[in-house]
């Protein structure tokens, strides 16, 4: 017969489960609603955008190869715009910078709308849909970097990673289907005008919650620490001074090619096999690996660091994308195809995550938000060069040929993580590389 539970183990029971790294501790934490529902609103468009511009530039033209030049276009414009409006975000706040972002984009949106209806030239076309991207709000990371100043230091910053990865993937499942609801039941501009709406409506309500965004770096700067000596007037960083921030836009490039490499891929497999709809199944079931494995990392107490997990999952990573490519030449064999592509999706979710939990110890505070664009600008730009590449081989050498992109793209982001390894070692000591000749500090806190 157990003895009975005494007043201790009640006690360490409880410290036990404080100790856990759950959703449920993660979403008990002060303030996370308030910029949880609003944040999800306002992220929901940046997977609406790229799919809108396909259907109404289709609609107007004839041309899904047209459709799909300007939608890459602006998804181009979007990641190599945003890591400068995290910047700014970084040293102005997130307010600041959001609510004219918004304004602008709607207006943006209306012009390349205007554009497409009226059957503008082609350049037209190409020119309207830089704008339109490049002010695209960047509410992921910003929910990222709130995260990261409610949570510094904490264990859950880990599950923070997990459930925004898993938010992610749950917009790109849902923006899509009502972006096309709209564009094929409406109108072909409808998808546009409700990507615009819910930017400026949900993007306002996410800048109005201004207890939870960190604080500038502009106002750090200019605050009087204990002793009464002033900190320097301004911290001009960027969190591509940090080394270790470099090797992990690395490898989120890599893993954006397995993205665009597999929506390729499984579009002309299907097509070859004369099943095209089984397309939306078979990348179904990868994004579920994707979803299911990013749930259970939020909910596992790790007793390696992130950068062990880290390799040890990349490495997995690129076996799980070379087996899908070997099935691949071996044959139409859907049933064995979707279990490597789940198995594939298993391994995405781990390195993302891990990715995202190392750049909060790397970048000081004053660059957070800016870092975390840079990732997700990678992944964006990761996606591009993988479906081009691996439309190129499909082309070519055949429809099972395109899965070889994700195998490249992971392969050489392992071989940058394997060189550089040890700049994932060196967590941020609240100074930072200004650019010019000098150094500025800042305070490592928000």
């Amino acid at each position: 017969m157990a003895p009975p539970a005494t007043k201790n183990d009640d006690q360490r029971r409880a410290r036990r489960s404080q100790d856990r790294p759950g959703y449920g501790q993660l979403l008990r934490t002060e303030g996370a609603w308030s910029f949880l529902i609003p944040g999800f609103l306002a992220r929901q468009p940046f997977a609406m955008l790229t799919i809108s511009i396909v259907l109404l530039v289709e609609h107007t033209t004839g041309s899904f190869g047209l459709a799909g030049a300007v939608s890459a276009t602006a998804g181009i414009a979007m990641a190599l715009i945003a890591p400068q409006s995290g910047k700014l975000a970084d040293r102005f706040g997130q307010g600041a910078v959001l609510v004219p972002q918004v304004f602008l984009h709607g207006l943006t949106i209306a012009a390349l709308i205007t554009v497409a209806l009226l059957d503008a030239p082609l350049w037209a076309l190409f020119v309207a849909a830089v704008p339109a991207g490049a002010t695209a709000p960047q509410i992921s990371p910003m929910v990222r970097s709130r995260w990261a100043a409610r949570l510094d230091g904490s264990p859950l910053m880990n599950t923070a990673a997990a459930f925004e990865s898993v938010t992610d993937e749950f917009t790109f499942v849902v923006g899509p289907v009502l972006a096309t609801a709209l564009c094929t039941g409406v109108h072909p501009a409808a998808g546009l005008v409700a990507e615009a709406a819910v930017s400026l409506v949900g993007g306002l309500v996410f800048a109005a919650q201004r207890r939870t965004q960190p604080v500038s770096s502009r106002r750090r700067a200019a605050e009087t620490d204990a002793d009464g000596v002033t900190a320097e007037t301004e911290v001009r960083a960027s969190a591509l001074s940090v080394p270790g921030a470099r090797v992990l836009i690395a490898a989120v490039l890599g893993i954006g090619m397995v993205f665009g490499g597999m929506q390729v891929s499984l579009t002309a497999f299907t097509e070859s096999i004369g099943q095209p709809g089984l397309n939306g199944v078979m990348y179904g079931v990868f994004a579920a690996g994707n979803m299911l494995a990013a749930v259970a990392v939020g909910t596992i107490r790790w007793k390696r660091g992130p950068q062990v997990r880290l390799l040890t999952g990349y490495v997995a990573l690129v076996l799980a994308a070379a087996l899908l490519a070997v099935a691949a030449q071996l044959g139409p064999w859907t049933v064995l195809l979707g279990a490597l592509g789940m198995l594939t999706g298993l391994c995405v979710a781990p390195c993302m995550i891990t990715c995202f939990t190392l750049i909060e110890t790397l970048v000081p505070s004053s660059a957070r938000t800016e870092a975390f664009t840079w990732l997700t600008g990678a992944i964006a730009l990761g996606q591009a060069a993988g479906s081009t590449v691996a439309g190129q081989l499909a082309d070519r050498m055949g429809a099972g040929a395109g899965f070889l992109a994700p195998v490249v793209g992971t392969g050489l982001a392992l071989l940058v993580l394997l060189t550089f390894r040890r700049a994932l070692d060196r967590p941020h000591n609240g100074r930072v590389a200004a650019r010019g000749l000098s150094h500025r500090s800042t305070v490592a806190v928000d």
